[in-house]
């Protein structure tokens, strides 16, 4: 999927959300959680606490890298008016692939939030709420699309499904070795399910 290229605005909002992160999880993993102030984070991060917050609602979030769901906006408005194609598989496709490709360009930070949840369980439960939000936004999104294209089950059911798409994508993309084109293990996840659907 070719989308547009970010703006410099967006390139150095990004790059202070990366910076967020990184100084986050490096601290976290040094001196545990309970030890970590925002203030400490912000200092490391280059920025004042206020912009901290501009980003993140919490400690737990920055350190997470948790951030709010941000598709491509051409994207989400052809899927939720029945497209691309107007087949549930192949559009659905074109969205998981939105969903997931920014996961190829910084996995280190991926890797490192789940080091820190090892290191603090109480933060499971923190992600765990996180997915469920990006879940109950896709489900939003698939309830629009079934008011101009019937779906083929519930809203609910399929947002589920997109959960269980994503992970598959990620385990596939993991064992191949983290290549940059991640839309070949969409594809290939999309295509085990139409192979188990057809059955």
């Amino acid at each position: 999927m070719t989308t547009a290229t970010p703006g410099l605005r967006e390139r150095q909002k990004q790059a202070r959300a990366d910076a967020i992160v990184d100084a986050a999880q490096r601290l976290v993993l040094a001196h545990g959680l309970d030890a970590v102030t925002v203030e400490a984070i912000a200092e490391e991060a280059g920025v004042s606490p206020r912009t901290f917050f501009n980003y993140f609602d919490t400690k737990d979030a920055a350190v997470l890298g948790h951030r709010e769901l941000d598709l491509d906006a051409a994207v989400t408005a052809a899927f939720v008016a029945g497209g691309p194609t107007g087949q549930f598989l192949p559009d659905l496709e074109v969205l998981l692939l939105a969903l997931v490709e920014g996961a190829t360009e910084h996995p280190e930070r991926g890797e490192r939030a789940f080091r820190v949840m090892a290191a603090e369980p109480r933060l499971v439960a923190r992600h765990l709420g996180w997915l469920e939000e990006h879940r109950a936004q896709v489900e939003t999104l698939l309830a629009q699309r079934h008011l101009a294209r019937p779906l083929p089950a519930g809203p609910t059911f399929c947002s589920h499904l997109v959960l269980t798409l994503v992970r598959a994508t990620g385990e596939r993309w993991d064992a191949a070795g983290r290549g940059r084109d991640i839309a070949v293990h969409v594809h290939a996840a999309v295509e085990d399910l139409a192979a188990v659907a057809g059955s």
